[in-house]
This record gives structure tokens, sequence and C-alpha cells, in this order.
């Protein structure tokens, strides 16, 4: 469907919500309003040959496996799968609105759509907003966390090196710039370098998988070859000072991280190209994909159907191969993944392991880059910034959102100064990155649940009679879990 004739369609079915003439009148105001002409596309369209879906490694190693292993076995084995079921109903209620309004800007225009009359400039403005922090934290996040890596597998070549901030600055600020370029190329570039990142990050995860407990060593340092199932499936570590539940909710995070991704995906007939930091990736990329009314959709629940059933395994690997999880969480290293490899497994395997997932975090941080610089032209598309007329510039030749790309290097690498502060100050990009997605993704979400009802206009893409009971439980996840997202993971003394 056009831009045009999906805009006028959804403003006849606003229109017609109410028979109160104020009403109608006050809806279709607010609409225009907001200028949301994000529904007409800017971009190209490009359909790739042939692309698959896959969890990104350095997601699950980087960011789940630190989380899961500060809140013990649990937290990476059934608390894994409990959080799973409030995450695929996100993403399957997402999936229904991307079906029905494929855009750009498509979790704050759905809010502002389906807002009562009179809040959709709210609604609008708490979704966009909200969602804005997160991709803009994504990319220099993951490339923290890639700057780390590379700096721990330094260290374990030389033990008497030690990083400092300015060198992990340094790193991060590299990769920044490289993605940034990356991103500035055409559609057509972009799609044959994420196809090959696509084929190495699952190729590298069943790698790690597999490897781990082939390779593992523990008998040499008289442990049994796997941790005893009773103990994966029943001790909780007290990495914090929180009761033992609430430490089960914090590993949640993890799986919040987790399920979140670089994805392609051929669904249909038609391919869509999809590489960001969230499941919300193919509606911000949905311009650039043919048929995406069906494709975005079913991109956005394979990408967090996928990554979260490869971490849960790559989490049980973790889990009944770990010797030692405080001294993993508390070493000189800085990686808590890289800190469990030295445990169990030969100097030449880790090093082999933690290349890989270096490998896979820089695609991963080059799908965020281009997710984010979506998002910001989107935005700057319906003049929602400062200066929104040089950020919405389409380069002539690479027809991309070039100028939207530096903005965000800019502010990502001004956010990174944070690594100067100490790991508390720049771990805050994750938590914020975290909260105000559960904040954007929901807010549509409960708009259509608990305003709209039935009364929802559908896409080919639809949950059927599951609809609302999946976005009541949606909902009610999202409630339960922002509070525990800011929750520290240190308390009292411990902060020192």
């Amino acid at each position: 469907m056009s831009g045009t004739r999906m805009k006028r369609s959804w403003l006849r079915w606003a229109t017609s919500r109410s028979s109160n003439e104020n009403s109608v009148s006050l809806r279709a105001s607010a609409l225009v309003s907001l200028s949301l002409v994000s529904c007409r596309p800017s971009l190209p369209p490009y359909t790739m040959e042939w692309a698959t879906q896959e969890p990104q490694v350095s997601n699950c190693c980087l960011h789940g496996s630190q989380w899961a292993l500060n809140k013990g076995f649990p937290g990476m084995v059934w608390g894994w799968l409990i959080a799973m079921i409030g995450i695929q109903c996100v993403a399957m209620s997402m999936a229904e609105l991307c079906s029905s309004m494929p855009t750009s800007g498509g979790l704050y225009y759905a809010a502002a759509v389906l807002a009562p009359p009179g809040w959709g400039p709210l609604a609008a403005w708490i979704t966009g907003w909200s969602n804005w922090f997160t991709q803009i934290t994504g990319a220099p996040s993951v490339n923290y966390g890639t700057a780390a890596m590379i700096c721990a597998s330094a260290s374990i070549m030389n033990p008497e090196y030690v990083p400092q901030a300015y060198q992990v600055y340094l790193v991060t600020f590299f990769l920044m710039i490289i993605h940034a370029t990356m991103s500035s190329m055409p559609t057509r570039w972009l799609a044959r370098t994420n196809s090959f990142g696509s084929t190495f990050n699952m190729l590298a995860l069943m790698v790690v998988i597999i490897l781990i407990p082939a390779a593992t060593n523990r008998q040499e340092r008289d442990l049994t070859r796997f941790t005893n199932s009773a103990a994966v499936w029943g001790n909780i570590y007290p990495g914090t000072s929180y009761p033992a539940g609430v430490a089960v909710l914090m590993s949640f995070i993890s799986v919040q991280w987790t399920c979140s991704g670089t994805y392609k995906t051929r669904l249909s007939g038609s391919t869509c190209l999809i590489a960001c930091l969230g499941y919300d990736a193919p509606f911000h990329l949905s311009e650039e994909c043919s048929n995406a009314n069906v494709a975005s959709p079913r991109a956005i629940v394979l990408t967090s159907t996928t990554a979260g059933v490869f971490g849960w395994f790559l989490q049980l690997v973790v889990a009944y191969t770990v010797v030692d999880i405080g001294a993993a969480l508390q070493s000189d290293l800085g990686q808590p993944f890289a800190a469990y490899l030295i445990q169990c497994l030969p100097q030449n395997v880790v090093l082999a392991i933690l290349s890989l997932t270096i490998i896979a975090g820089f695609f991963m941080g080059q799908g965020c880059m281009i997710a984010a610089s979506r998002v910001t032209f989107a935005y700057a598309r319906d003049d929602c910034f400062p200066l929104s007329k040089y950020w919405k510039k389409v380069n002539k030749y690479t027809q991309t959102p070039v100028n939207a790309v530096w903005f965000n290097t800019t502010i990502g690498c001004l956010l990174l100064l944070l690594i100067f502060a100490g790991p508390l100050a720049v771990g805050s990009l994750f938590s914020v990155g975290a909260i105000a997605a559960f904040v954007a993704f929901t807010t549509p979400i409960f708009i259509r649940v608990f305003f709209v009802g039935n009364r929802f206009r559908r896409g080919p893409w639809h949950l059927g009679r599951f609809s609302l009971p999946c976005g009541v439980i949606a909902s009610a996840y999202v409630v339960l879990m922002v509070p525990i997202l800011c929750l520290p993971s240190l308390t009292g003394s411990d902060l020192a």
C-alpha cells in the first residue's frame, strides 16, 4: 500500500471511531498537526536474493551471559524461559501494528493514530522519544562491549597488559567511525554486507554452542565434566543484595538484550533487510522492504523467537560448564564472558571463541547504526528535531540518510565519554536503552488493547482471537519489568 493511500485509510478509520463531531474534528486535527507523513516511502526498497534470520552471537555472549551469570543458574535456565513468554507477547503484538502500519516512524506513528481523541500528540511524543533513546544508545553500547572484548583478548595474550579507559574509548570510537562509514553506503551494498554478517553470525553461534561443551577442560581442575543438573536448575547465586525472586527477575534483562540483534528475512517471495538493536527493526526499515506488511511483522517474530531459543541453548552451555561465577564477574579482564571461557577452556579455544564473538559484535554494531539512522531520519522527516531540514536529507548518490547517520554517530561518541566515569556510569547506556525500549514498544500496544480493542484495523499478518490476550500479557510484563530495570545491581556500601 502506498504511503498516501495508507494515511488516507487511517484518517478515515480515525474519523469513523466516534459519532461525536467534536471528537472527530479533534482527532483529525491532531493527526494533521503532527505532520505524520511517515508512511510516505522516501528510501528506495531493495529485495535481496537470499537471507536468513539469526540471533547475534555477540548479543548472547556480551549481554545475555553477563546478566544471567550475575543472577546465577536459574537466571540462565528456567528464568530465561519465563521471560521469553513476555518478550514473545510484546514482539507479536508489535508485529500486528507493523503489518497494519509499515513505516519508518512505525511505533510513534501507531501511538498517535491509535490514541484516544486529543491524546495523539502526547502518545507520539512519549513513544517517539523513548524509541529514539533506545536507538541512539544501541551502537555505542554494543561497540563498547566489543571494544572491551578486544581489550580482554589482548590481556589474555599478554597478562601484563591492563586495558586503560582511554584505550577502550579509542577502540570504541574507531568502531563507531567505521560503522558510520559503512551505514552511509547504498542499500544494495548494505544488503550484501549484512547477508555475509547473517551467515557468519548463525554459523558462529552454532560453533560456540558446540565447541564449549566439546572442548571444556573442567576435569583438569578435578571437577566433573559438567555441573550437576540439580545445581544448574536450583542454585541461585547471590549476585545482588536483593531477595532471590527479585534477582531472578533482574536476570530477565539478559533475555531482553539477547532477543535483540541483526536480522534479515526472506518471506513469501519478498525479502526485508532487518538490521538493528531490537525486534522493532522491521518497523524502522519497512520502507526499504518489499511486501513490508507481511515480511516485516514475520521478521519481528522470528527475531525474538530465534534469538531467544538459541540464546537459551547458549545459556544452558554456560550454566553446565562455568566453574566459579563470582570469579568470572569480578575478573580484571572486565568481560565476564571472557573470564568464564578461561575457567573451562584451553587458551587457544578461548581466543578462537572470542574472535568469533568480536566479529559478530562488529556486524551487530553496524546493524544498530543502520536502524538508528533510519529512526532519526523518520523523525527528522516529521520535523521533530532542531535543524531537521539537514538530518532528513537523503544523499543523492547513495540514496541513504547519510546526515542522520553522522548525527547519531556524534551523539554516540559523546555518550561514550561515560567510559571515563567508570563501569557503572557507562553501564547506564544499557539500562537506559532497555527501559526506553520497553516504554516505546508497549505504549502503542497498550493503547491498541485497552482503548481501541476490536475496532483495530488489522493488516494481513495478525493474531486473530489471540490478539487482545497477547497484548494484555505484553502490557503486564512491561509494567512488571520497568521497575526491575531501574534497580541497580549493587546497593549500599557495595556501590563504593
